[in-house]
């Protein structure tokens, strides 16, 4: 559906006595399309009424621009109506004639007979007809807001901004008025921008969810899409199963910007420690079987060991949130999707460009791709079982969930559906979903299927609602699947601090690696601090055979790889490949300067210093050699991969363009030549 609204890359800057700026918003873009419902949420001062007033046209943006149809907004108009949480009622007229008011001065060339006709209509639709004749005075707070929102409607607009329009009712009168609202927006099919603090008012309401960072310099940290279905109602959103997942995710985003202002107002500083520039280390993690590196580090002392004696990890709900709080500095590092450091570096999906260094891989392979259980019984074993169910089910479009869209879980997830002809991006509807809410997603029918690592899929087979068609091993064995990921401003701050946390991982990758410690690791993530689930859901893959939900579990050798020759330095190989992906799904364009961002991105120097000071090989490994034998990938010439991107765009629209990095920052000291 195409966009009725596009705010294009949008910073609002406002001066201040002392000569400086202040930057409210920060590249802001964001499409809406008609009929949408969209909601902005964020704590106070994170810039949403900024943005409210920039979509009336009550003020410009200092860079960037907003388009309407086509159309750049340059001012107030008609097709823009904005209801106010203070009504903005004339107390000296009634209902019908503040209402008329807005008709007589927007539609002048209407008869008088035609405009009555629409303030009447307008009064009627929000039940207002019995106080049509009241003054303001006369009627309550939320009949108050009915006539402010009657009003907007009346003149037709194509676009309804509400700038918390319920905050100052009480919690039956605001009930009451949101089942309204949802009511009239059906009905006269409107589209609306609405403004709130209130979370379970933004579920009940909206399409889309968009969570704004903390001010200044505001961006858009996370887009929640609120796939329950409509007409809605308070009882029914709360008795959907997806409900509290949805909610935990606004929550815990809006508790992490909480954490986030209170970090920022702490003295600067950080603790030394002899040669160290930081050791009190905030680390981000996603809760997943392949999370175990770090989980070790901290647990089996390997962080102490190398100087860092006060590591917290931090527990993320999903890698859109880990992502936004490695832009704003609230952990120093993070677990990552291996995707995610090139995509955040280039900017994807309007996002600003954060420059990440990654020096080490975690894991490797980890993944499956889980079908609900009725696929199996219909007879899908494979992925051409899946095009020939498809094919002979025209009426139902499988829905399949990934957790982002520059995880390995969507690359590999589409190239394995692309082998056997099937479409991506129209045979199948894909939807990103954190790790954790996969299972009873799935339980609840919302999705038929999802590619997710561990323990996921065996917790879907286990409570025997999925069946795992494809593992890791099946597609691609000994991709790169988690890397550690910091700030290239970060690392260049903290050198020392940067190897050191290297080292500690490293030791731990080859901990976990041990059999003899998988017991052990399964025990240690199974805390609620860490995954958070039976240890017998994460056995599975990690210490015992693996089961598919077939009957017939069997061992996997590394299922879950840590440590070994080609398992952690960074692949350059691998890494273009990944660079091609993400521009063949339009993640991001692909970097006609592609080397210079492998260059920035992958440091396999700072991997080779921290090998060598453990007294490991510091030999790069070997490009995998099923790189070339699946994905589609033989005319993939890692030295030249434009080549291949070229080649793609006779099938698929993509876009090939240069990436202005920034200068590298200055290191505080010198590192080993590349």
């Amino acid at each position: 559906m195409p966009a009725l609204l596009t705010v294009d890359n949008v910073t609002q800057a406002f001066p201040l006595k002392n000569g400086g700026t202040y930057v409210a918003l920060k590249d802001i873009f964001l499409q809406i399309a008609e009929g949408e419902f969209v909601t902005l949420i964020g704590h106070s001062g994170c810039g949403k009424s900024t943005l409210l007033d920039l979509l009336a046209g009550l003020t410009l943006a200092s860079e960037g621009g907003i388009l309407m149809n086509g159309q750049e907004v340059t001012e107030p108009g008609p097709d823009r109506m904005v209801v106010f949480q203070n009504y903005s009622l004339l107390p000296w007229k009634t209902v019908r004639q503040n209402i008329a008011l807005a008709v007589d001065n927007v539609m002048p060339q209407l008869s008088r007979a035609e405009r009555s006709e629409i303030v009447e209509r307008n009064i009627k639709l929000v039940k207002l007809t019995p106080a049509a004749d009241k003054y303001p005075a006369e009627i309550s707070g939320g009949m108050k807001q009915r006539v402010a929102i009657a009003r907007a409607l009346a003149i037709r607009p194509k676009l309804l901004l509400l700038d918390e329009p319920f905050g100052a009712l009480d919690a039956l009168t605001r009930g009451n008025l949101q089942t309204q609202l949802m009511e009239i927006c059906q009905e006269a099919k409107v589209t609306a921008v609405m403004v709130t603090h209130d979370v379970d008012e933004a579920l009940l309401l909206s399409d889309r969810v968009v969570m704004l960072t903390n001010g200044p310099e505001a961006y858009i940290g996370q887009i929640l899409d609120v796939p329950l279905a409509r007409p809605r109602s308070q009882l029914t959103a709360v008795e959907d199963p997806t409900y509290y997942g949805l909610r935990a995710e606004v929550v815990t985003f809006l508790n992490q910007q909480r954490d986030a202002r209170q970090q920022r107002l702490k003295p600067k500083g950080s603790v030394a420690c002899g040669a160290l520039e930081k050791v009190n280390l905030e680390i981000g993690f996603v809760p997943l079987t392949d999370c175990a590196p770090l989980v070790m580090a901290l647990e089996g002392g390997f962080f102490a060991r190398h100087g860092l004696d006060q590591v917290r990890l931090r527990r993320e709900t999903n890698w859109k949130t880990l992502e936004a709080n490695l832009r704003q500095g609230v952990v120093d590092a993070a677990q990552m999707v291996a995707g995610l450091p090139f995509a955040m570096t280039l900017g994807s999906q309007g996002r600003s460009p954060v420059l990440i260094t990654s020096a080490l891989t975690l894991t490797r392979n980890g993944n499956a791709i889980t079908l609900h259980r009725r696929f199996h019984e219909a007879g899908v074993r494979t992925v051409a079982d899946l095009k020939a169910w498809i094919s002979a089910n025209a009426g139902h479009r499988p829905v399949l969930a990934m957790v982002h869209p520059a995880s390995m879980h969507n690359l590999m997830l589409r190239a394995w559906l692309a082998s056997a002809g099937i479409d991506p991006t129209s045979d199948v509807e894909l939807i990103v979903i954190p790790p954790a809410q996969m299972v009873a997603t799935l339980k609840a029918g919302t999705i038929d299927g999802f590619c997710v690592g561990e323990p996921w899929n065996s917790r879907a087979v286990q409570e025997g609602h999925g069946t795992v068609i494809a593992t890791d091993t099946d597609l691609w064995d000994g991709h790169a699947e988690k890397v550690l990921g910091v700030r290239e401003d970060w690392a260049a701050a903290h050198p020392h601090t940067h190897q050191a946390l290297l080292c500690a991982l490293l030791e731990a990758c080859r901990y976990c690696e041990d059999p003899a410690n998988r017991q052990e690791l399964a025990e240690l993530l199974a805390r609620p601090e860490y995954v958070g689930t039976k240890a017998d859901v994460l056995l599975p893959g990690l210490v015992q055979a693996y089961d598919r939900g077939t009957g017939v579990p069997a061992l996997i050798p590394g299922f879950n790889r840590f440590f070994g020759p080609g398992v952690n330095a960074p692949d350059r190989a691998e890494a273009t490949w990944i660079l091609t992906q993400l521009a063949r799904w339009n993640v991001c364009s692909f970097p006609g300067n592609w080397e210079e961002v492998l260059d920035r991105v992958q440091r396999p120097d700072l991997f080779r210093e921290a090998a060598a000071s453990l007294g490991l090989s510091p030999e790069p490994p070997s490009t995998p050699a099923s790189h070339k034998s699946f994905f589609g990938a033989e005319q993939l010439d890692p030295s030249d991969p434009a080549a291949y991107v070229q080649g793609l765009q006779q099938e698929l629209p993509l876009r090939i363009e240069a990436v202005v990095l920034p200068p590298p920052p200055p290191s505080r000291r010198p590192v080993a030549a590349t």
